[in-house]
């Protein structure tokens, strides 16, 4: 396939957004993979912080984490990202050049733990208040399950409804695919 899938794609929007010993943020850590995925790309001089609510999420990434030698420049918090203004020291608000959002549950974990509407447009608007021009935020929208579509129309809802002046909004996804494929809204700040 040419076409990127879902999951590659995210990665490259966030490839082109972010840069050695920038600050990034891993809204959902789930298993571990996007916060690996950050560290290697902000390098030895940057720093990830990752957030979720679930305990095995953050037992699973420190485990993925200690195989590589990398959590001296991670710190995760076992909290929602509504908290991540709170949670992340000031001075490294304004150096969040990237962050990565995976809505929905946690895979192969409690499918009655899911990501909110709420909590999560009040993390994204966090961001858009401290990330520096050209700063990305990457949200893959897994919306398979009722309360996915739920956050799924409130996200949709709220980025058609940002000002184009001040931040650009894109969807990918796959529309003839079965099942609610999952799709990507990246938000860059102007």
């Amino acid at each position: 396939m040419n076409l990127p899938r879902i999951l590659d794609f995210a990665r490259n929007i966030l490839q082109t957004a972010v840069n050695d010993g920038d600050v990034v943020v891993d809204a959902t850590v789930g298993n571990g993979h996007d916060t690996l995925f950050l560290t290697k790309l902000v390098g030895s001089n940057g720093y990830v912080y990752g957030f979720d609510i679930q305990d095995a999420a953050i037992i699973k990434t420190n485990r993925r984490l200690e195989t590589e030698e990398l959590n001296k420049r991670i710190t995760l918090f076992q909290t929602g990202h509504e908290q991540l203004l709170k949670m992340i020291p000031i001075q490294d608000h304004q150096k969040i050049t990237g962050a990565i959002f995976n809505l929905g549950y946690l895979p192969k974990g409690d499918k009655s733990i899911v990501t909110k509407p709420d909590t999560t447009i009040s993390a994204v608007e966090q961001l858009l208040t401290v990330m520096p021009k050209g700063g990305t935020i990457v949200l893959v929208v897994y919306h398979g399950h009722p309360e996915g579509m739920d956050e799924r129309d409130a996200l949709l809802q709220y980025v058609k409804n940002l000002d184009q002046e001040n931040v650009h909004v894109l969807q990918y996804g796959f529309i003839n695919q079965k099942n609610n494929p999952p799709f990507i809204l990246a938000l860059e700040k102007k």
